[in-house]
């Protein structure tokens, strides 16, 4: 009876996987007698990555062939013998494939856990990229790898070399001044000393592996001069863009590299200088909407960011929508929405920090409070896209893309694909899409650079339907796509 049970809950949940097709935690493999290298290259990229789920058997489109029944066992003994062969996988690991049945036909299932190392098979290191197994070579890209299965802060490194004449000493005044501010008139650090308030920061602390005392990588962040900053960490800016008129290069630039305070005046003030305001009102009190979005897309970029990765960040004003997109050590890919919200500190000194001069509130509260007051500034839900690059996207409504341009009637034209933003057209109006293609259009104006994997899990559908879909739109001229496959983005003919 509980082997039936068993076998019933395989069944279902089979089904339900097959309906989504692959992703980034599932893979789909045809197998004949024997097992192929590529299955071996998604167990690697499996273990470098979240983890999942590898089915033999299976078409890439969903289909289930099977496998010989007579081939199980010897193929169960080949993937437990090669994941624990040191010749073939660096370092090795166990896996224990399982042999099920769906409608008569026998399939192997392997689960592969998420690793805490990186591995590498036949000496090649592979990671799972949407629903592919990528060969890594790049440096940058392996270091993200280790950067994202560390079990510690990189903010907490301690540099026994930095000292006090490093760090912008002059800073201090306005941080207690910020401090005592936002706690109402009184804060501990208005009475501490500049040491004191350093070490009640935890900015100068003790590497316990070493036993050497120094300043942290957050202190160098947050207080560092200039010059520093970019000695410790090379690649640290910010790109903020503005990209109304031309969408290819940019109407207005500023690249913020200093210290994470001013960086964050710095940026508030691009935004106010390029973003209108809108009227509203909450419990009887005027508030702005711009300076509420602003705050929390800003301080969620500089408190959240993987501060050793290579990748730019960049905050970006377009026509339509705002965006900032960070580097990340990601535990995970996939849409953050309010129900499965997983607050977890990527840098939680800089982030307390932040909080105490009211730079920020909560852990998780920002995500909340744009989910809040977003559609009432732009007209509709942010979204907020996690992994290796963690982004989000706030829209903008007609209105307020009206409100910047000389002309309530101007009209834009992409050049690429000449679309005019102004144009209005009813979706719901156009006999020839069907309602899947209505759900597409509807996600890809709320997030143009969504992965087609992510659609399929959104909309419930499989890979292979997405991308039919996707084509015929493509051909209709409803959509069409902006940049590369990899970092462009989609333009939609609606808005």
């Amino acid at each position: 009876m509980a082997s039936e049970t068993l076998r019933q809950t395989i069944s279902l949940k089979l089904k339900s996987v097959l309906a989504i097709g692959e992703t980034v935690a599932v893979e789909f493999k045809r197998a004949g007698g024997r097992i192929g290298d590529d299955v071996y290259e998604s167990v690697c990229a499996f273990l470098n990555r979240f983890g999942g789920d590898i089915y033999l058997g299976v078409l890439d489109n969903g289909k289930v062939e099977g496998i010989p029944e007579n081939a199980a066992i010897d193929m169960l003994k080949n993937i437990i013998n090669v994941a624990n062969n040191p010749t073939l996988f660096q370092p090795t690991t166990y896996l224990d494939p399982q042999i099920i049945k769906y409608n008569n036909k026998t399939l192997i299932r392997i689960h592969v856990p998420q690793s805490s190392e990186v591995h590498s098979y036949k000496r090649v290191v592979y990671d799972r990229i949407n629903d592919a197994d990528v060969k890594v070579s790049a440096t940058s890209q392996i270091a993200q790898m280790f950067i994202r299965k560390q079990g510690i802060f990189t903010e907490q490194r301690v540099f026994p070399y930095l000292k006090k004449k490093d760090l912008r000493m002059d800073l201090l005044g306005k941080v207690r001044l910020l401090a005592v501010n936002n706690a109402g008139g009184n804060h501990p650090w208005q009475n501490m000393n500049d040491n004191e308030l350093l070490k009640s920061a935890s900015l100068y602390t003790i590497d316990y592996a070493t036993g050497k005392p120094g300043f942290t990588l957050a202190a160098a962040l947050l207080l560092g001069r200039d010059e520093v900053i970019h000695s410790i960490c090379p690649a640290y800016r910010t790109d903020a863009l503005l990209r109304r008129e031309n969408v290819e290069r940019y109407d207005d630039r500023e690249i913020v590299d200093t210290n994470l305070i001013e960086s964050y005046e710095r940026l508030f003030e691009f935004a106010k200088k390029h973003l209108p305001d809108k009227f509203f009102v909450e419990d009887a009190v005027r508030k702005s909407l711009r300076n509420i979005i602003v705050r929390e897309m800003i301080s969620n970029t500089l408190m959240h960011r993987e501060y050793t990765s290579s990748f730019q960040s960049r905050f970006v004003i377009e026509r339509g929508r705002i965006y900032v997109e960070n580097a990340n050590r990601a535990s995970s890919e996939k849409i953050i929405t309010p129900e499965n919200l997983e607050p977890k500190p990527k840098n939680p000194t800089i982030a307390s920090f932040f909080r105490n001069i009211g730079y920020a509130d909560q852990l998780g509260s920002g995500v909340r409070k744009l989910f809040t007051y977003a559609k009432s500034y732009g007209g509709d839900d942010p979204t907020f896209s996690e992994g290796d690059i963690f982004r989000t996207t706030v829209l903008l409504d007609d209105a307020l893309d009206g409100a910047v341009l000389t002309s309530h009637k101007a009209e834009w034209v992409n050049e690429k694909v000449n679309v005019k933003v102004n144009e209005k057209v009813n979706v719901n109006s156009v006999e020839d899409i069907s309602e899947t293609q209505r759900k597409i259009l509807d996600i890809l104006r709320k997030n143009p650079s969504i992965t087609q994997n992510a659609m399929s899990k959104l909309i419930g559908i499989s890979l292979v339907h997405i991308n039919k879909n996707m084509k015929i739109l493509k051909e209709k001229g409803y959509i069409t796509r902006i940049g590369s496959d990899k970092r462009g983005t989609w333009v939609v003919k609606f808005p």
